[in-house]
């Protein structure tokens, strides 16, 4: 063998070597990026079943009949009646000039 052809094949043994290399780690790269990718989805996947839970606990929360007994209970609010109603009148500078109840009109059934 010639002193060319060998050095021809020692670099071709270095190129084959460096590019093995190369191929071993794309592919662990690659590997772990779809393990990360899967593990990313399966996260998604857990997140939006958390939101829709929230999302029903929150039309839960919302219907109106609990929201007027919260209303009544910690707010101490209540329902408007003709009894309980007053109106004011007012003068043009803003002094209260009468304050009288709502007038209660029975209907005959």
């Amino acid at each position: 063998m010639t002193p060319r052809l060998s050095s021809l094949n020692i670099a071709l043994v270095v190129a084959l070597l460096l590019s093995s290399f190369w191929l071993i780690g794309s592919s662990h790269e690659s590997r772990r990026l779809f393990v990360a990718l899967d593990r990313a989805r399966a996260q998604a996947s857990e997140l939006q079943i958390e939101f829709e839970r929230l999302q029903v606990d929150k039309r839960a929360q919302a219907t109106p009949l609990r929201v007027e007994k919260l209303a009544r209970d910690k707010l101490k609010m209540f329902d408007t009646s003709p009894a309980r109603t007053h109106y004011v009148a007012l003068s043009e500078s803003g002094q209260v000039l009468s304050s009288s109840p709502a007038k209660v009109q029975e209907v005959a059934p």
